[in-house]
Formats: C-alpha cells, structure tokens, sequence
C-alpha cells in the first residue's frame, strides 16, 4: 500500500466481501495488514487442489454482475498501492507441528519467509523436522504451519505461519524459541548452523493483523464473534455551523 493510504486502502478493499457475498461465493479469505516492515495487506484463501483453485475463478468470471464489480473495484483500489503479486503455495503439513488453531479466533499472524539456495530445498526440510522434534521435547505449547511456494517467488521459498489470539501471545511465543532452543542437542545446534551458513540465502519474519473488515468469511464464523466480525458503524458525527447575518439594505438617512 501506498504510505498514508491504508484508510483509503480500507475503503476500497471493503468492497470485495461486498460484492462476494452478494453474489453468495463459497470462496472465502482472510486479510492482514501487517505491523511490521512496508505497509502491506496479504489476502489468503485456501484451496484444497487446483482444481478448487479454478473452480473459483470460473465462479468469478460467470457472473457477469461480480465480474464487472470486481473489475471496478480493481481500477479504484489502484490508486492507493504501489505494487501487487500473487503467490501459490502448497501445505507440507509434514514440517508443520501442532494443532491446526481455530482460525475464527485467531487475530495476529507472524508470516517467516525462508529463502533457501538452489539444491538445498531437502536439507531445509531436514532441518524443519529436527526443529520439530526440539518443540516436542521441549514440551512448548508451540503450532505452526509451513508452506512451500510452487509459483510466484524465486523457489525454493518457504513460508511458516503461527498466529495468536492476543498481540500479548507474543511474549509468550518468545518465551517458547528460548525454551525451544535449550532443546536443541550439539549435534542439532552444528546441523541447523552448517544449514545457516550453507543453505540458506535469508529469512524475514513480519506480523499481521487480521482485518475482519477487508476478511471475506462464512455466516457461522460471523456467528463467533459478532462485535469483532460485524463491528458496529461509528455514527456519523454532526457538525453545527453558523452564518454571519446577511447585511440588509442600507438605512436612509435620519431613518430608525
């Protein structure tokens, strides 16, 4: 997003949920806004394959009403962003750890991108699952959930998400990576520092925010957390403004 347009951004972005639910689309996302780094809004919706992928967007491109409103809403939010990219990427859920939260609770996500060096894609999945095995003895109340890109970003990249019902989580989540690394044996600490130094080019972690306004979600998630999900609309505040007396024609001479 452009800087000092996030609002406007808002405005704009509120449009989709809009017109995806006129429309009744079983397509859901969420978005977040991040915290952290460049001003960014990420928009994430799951699919099961590809095929779900492209059933969605023959739903889009059928409806002609949604088609043009979306395309209208696409010429208006460009006014307020500087850049755009999609990405695709695959669960492996192999690497993740943890239970799968219940996301209609969740409100602040932490997004990791791992950029690994080409030909290391397998150590860094070796690593993962030793990571992995550190958080299981450690006994750290830690879920997380990895992700390789397949299209969108240099490869091979991949991206872990954990997230947190309260901004405060994230004390306690640092809390977990000390304890967590205190799990780590010699030999782990040498594999996970040759992997550092050789395999990876650079990591970046940001944090998110969720926006239920810009979200686009089902009924029943709505049904979870009404004041968060369908946020009352701040009254319009009224102003009050007063006129000078018009001046009136002139008084003759000597009149009252």
């Amino acid at each position: 997003m452009k800087v000092g347009h996030a609002a406007e951004h808002e405005r704009v972005e509120v449009g989709w949920p809009a017109a995806y639910e006129k429309a009744k689309s079983p397509y859901y996302y969420l978005a977040f806004v991040s915290l952290t780094g460049t001003p960014e809004a990420w928009f994430v919706a799951p699919f099961d394959s590809h095929q779900a992928q492209g059933e969605s967007m023959k739903f889009e491109r059928g409806n002609g009403v949604l088609a043009a409103e979306l395309a209208r809403l696409q010429r208006a939010d460009a006014d307020h962003l500087t850049n755009a990219r999609s990405i695709q990427a695959i669960a492996r859920k192999e690497l993740s750890h943890g239970n799968f939260p219940e996301m209609a609770k969740q409100r602040f996500f932490e997004i990791t991108t791992f950029r690994v060096r080409p030909g290391h894609r397998d150590e860094f999945a070796a690593v993962a699952k030793l990571y992995g095995s550190a958080v299981g003895r450690s006994g750290a109340a830690t879920s997380y959930r990895v992700y390789e890109v397949i299209a969108g970003m240099p490869s091979p990249t991949f991206l872990v998400f954990s997230s947190m019902a309260a901004f405060g989580d994230f004390d306690k989540g640092m809390s977990n990576d000390e304890t967590i690394m205190k799990a780590f044996t010699a030999d782990d600490q040498k594999v996970l520092q040759k992997f550092f130094t050789e395999g990876l080019i650079g990591s970046d972690t940001q944090r998110f925010e969720l926006s239920p306004q810009m979200s686009y979600v089902s009924a029943e998630v709505r049904a979870t957390d009404p004041a968060f999900w369908m946020p009352k609309k701040k009254p319009a505040v009224k102003t009050m403004t007063t006129e000078a007396p018009k001046p009136g024609p002139p008084s003759k001479p000597g009149s009252k």
